[in-house]
């Protein structure tokens, strides 16, 4: 029986490079191997300030990018989370085994707490909304970036606790780390991550972007002192970010692109690594021109979402009847 996978992405923006590599890349390669739900998180997304109209827009977008870039809604459930409402149902009930303390330490809320004049309960809660996402499908591995890895930690605290007090109640998840094992950074800020919020635009490759908006991008990326094509995360973190794009894109080794750019300097490098991503994205870019302006992508979000609760409805009456919530 095939390990189930659960993960998602917030339409709060623009879906960028990262992404891809990170995530969306990576669900394609292995969706043959596990049984896995993909969610489109916009209950997450509202938990700071959104405006409703493009909060939608990017909501289809997000999903149109998934099956663009690969995911199958035949072998993989997808849907978007605020069309399923026992993620809500459960999350209230999670707030009451989860402590302030622990909310409060989550390193992603104190960052972000930090960037905004209004502080939601929803910011702050964040964790306990994410850990229902998970444990409604007792979803045994959570693929998701490294600075989520303290909100499975908590997913799983919860989950026990839940169980020391109830008996088996929830699987408890195991946080999968990216096969690639690495973060795309900025092209701007190498030593911050690229982020659908960056502040600098240039620092960001969109799926969206045209071909010459990537090469452009690439030209004026932030490079290193010298001239080598090496990977050095400590000395060289420019250069290293763009060689793991380069990696990711075309499956080369670091040890390939130092003897094939040997000599050849930063402009040649980027201006190859700006054709290696263009190449890559563009059949992705074409099947999501396809997929956006078609009917088909509502109904497979509605199938999916159907799918979804025949497994989280078990789920939570199972809960209902552990706690003593009345029939």
């Amino acid at each position: 029986m095939k390990k189930r996978v659960f993960s998602g992405i917030k339409p709060s923006g623009d879906l960028h490079l990262g992404n891809y590599i990170g995530a969306l890349s990576q669900w394609v390669a292995h969706q043959h191997e596990y049984d896995n739900i993909f969610c489109i998180v916009d209950l997450h997304a509202i938990t700071v300030p959104q405006n409703p109209h493009r909060l939608q827009e990017q909501t289809k977008s997000i999903a149109a990018w998934y099956i663009a870039a690969g995911i199958n809604p035949d072998e993989s459930i997808m849907f978007v989370q605020s069309d399923n409402p026992d993620h809500t149902y459960l999350g209230w009930i999670l707030n009451c085994f989860t402590g302030i303390g622990q909310l409060g330490r989550m390193t992603q809320y104190k960052d972000k707490k930090e960037k905004t004049e209004f502080v939601s309960v929803g910011l702050f809660d964040y964790p306990a909304l994410m850990a229902a996402d998970i444990l409604l499908y007792d979803t045994q591995f959570v693929p998701v970036g490294e600075d989520q890895k303290q909100h499975i930690e908590l997913t799983r605290d919860v989950a026990e606790r839940i169980n020391g007090q109830y008996g088996h109640i929830f699987t408890i998840p195991e946080y999968m780390p990216p096969i690639a094992g690495e973060r795309i950074m900025s092209l701007q800020q190498p030593d911050k991550k690229m982020s659908k919020s960056e502040s600098d635009p240039n620092g960001t490759i969109n799926l969206s972007d045209t071909p010459d908006q990537i090469r452009e991008k690439l030209r004026i990326a932030v490079t290193d002192s010298g001239n080598e094509i090496i990977i050095d995360k400590k000395n060289k973190p420019a250069i290293t970010n763009l060689i793991t794009i380069y990696q990711a894109l075309s499956g080369k080794t670091p040890q390939q692109l130092d003897a094939e750019y040997s000599g050849k300097g930063y402009k040649i490098f980027k201006q190859d690594l700006g054709e290696v991503i263009i190449q890559h994205l563009s059949p992705i870019q074409t099947r999501y021109s396809e997929i956006i302006h078609s009917k088909a992508i509502e109904k497979t979000l509605t199938n999916g979402a159907n799918k979804a609760k025949e497994i989280s409805t078990t789920k939570i009456q199972q809960v209902r009847n552990v706690i003593g919530i009345s029939q």
